[in-house]
């Protein structure tokens, strides 16, 4: 791959940071409504490259403005598309894990590294990220009928602060229900039983570029998209994901958006409850996702954190 570098001016910093010679993925990462999106499409016209999403939302059809695809962002103001890689890739109602998003990720950074693009990894799913980062392999984990037996009838709180008991990788950042608390803790049980075995993923020398946000303005942008969002139809969304026949139960274990608008769709939450649980829901997402990435530089991880112009 030939060299490439790029200026990025950010603010309060006189001088541009300039992208290693041997750097092979631009990785760009930070909380919900830090302005990735944009950050890395800007990037990606600079750099003749194109942009592999590390959402954990974004790969199901269907569900397009509760994840924030945000797709018009990929089109620049000439005309210009931005290629992007790993958005609607399976259908709604599925449940996508991490096994085959490394496997996907291998593809696609195969891919267009063969073509002597720079790919850019852009997304706010801290295990996605991590785990392509240093190679984890971890294998389609089965059910555990006895463990799951034992934690029946358990609270978020209780299954949550069971989950953090476990020191190997898993993301704890969007287990805000019960089942996806679950089967996180069944996924952490069988990689503290089996031992990661050697990664076929691509040798890898990345740039992380972390989007950092003061608290309140994060506050500010989540409510101010979350209502931009909801005038976009995104209750007519969840209406129409239901009326296509998935089970509620499928839409409310994907959590955040989907989550509580089924359960008001389903009217077993007012608008206005729904709305109130929801925006505080994404702000601790949101916090959540930031001690993820805190996390990372102490397991290794340098994160450049930048408070860009254009985020």
């Amino acid at each position: 791959m030939e060299v490439r570098f790029c200026a990025i001016f950010v603010r309060k910093a006189p001088k541009p940071m300039q992208l290693p010679k041997d750097c092979n993925l631009l990785v760009i990462l930070g909380p919900t409504a830090s302005g990735k999106t944009k950050f890395a499409v800007g990037m990606a016209r600079e750099l003749n490259a194109e942009i592999i999403s590390a959402d954990s939302r974004q790969v199901y059809r269907g569900m397009d403005i509760g994840t924030g695809k945000d797709l018009s962002e990929y089109t620049l103001s000439d005309g210009q598309t931005i290629p992007y890689h790993l958005i609607d890739i399976c259908p709604a109602g599925s449940r996508y894990n991490l096994f085959e998003y490394q496997r996907d990720f291998a593809r696609a950074w195969q891919d267009i590294s063969s073509r002597n693009k720079l790919p850019i990894l852009c997304g706010g799913s801290g295990l996605y990220i991590e785990a392509v980062l240093k190679g984890y392999t971890l294998p389609a984990v089965p059910e555990n009928p006895a463990l799951r037996a034992s934690l029946q009838g358990k609270s978020l709180a209780e299954l949550s602060s069971i989950l953090a008991g476990y020191k190997n990788l898993h993301n704890t950042s969007d287990t805000d229900t019960p089942k996806r608390a679950l089967r996180a803790i069944e996924i952490a049980e069988y990689l503290a039983v089996h031992p990661e075995i050697e990664s076929d993923l691509p040798a890898l020398q990345p740039y992380i570029i972390g989007l950092e946000v003061e608290r309140q303005e994060r506050r500010r942008r989540i409510s101010q998209r979350l209502q931009s969002r909801l005038d976009q139809g995104m209750i007519e969304e969840v209406r129409a994901l239901l009326e296509s026949g998935i089970e509620p139960e499928s839409l409310i274990y994907y959590g955040l958006e989907y989550k509580f608008l089924t359960l008001h769709v389903l009217g077993k939450l007012s608008y206005d409850e729904m709305y109130r649980q929801l925006e505080t829901a994404i702000h601790q997402f949101a916090k959540r996702q930031m001690t993820w990435f805190r996390g990372m530089e102490r397991r290794g991880l340098r994160i450049h954190w930048i408070k860009p112009e254009t985020a």
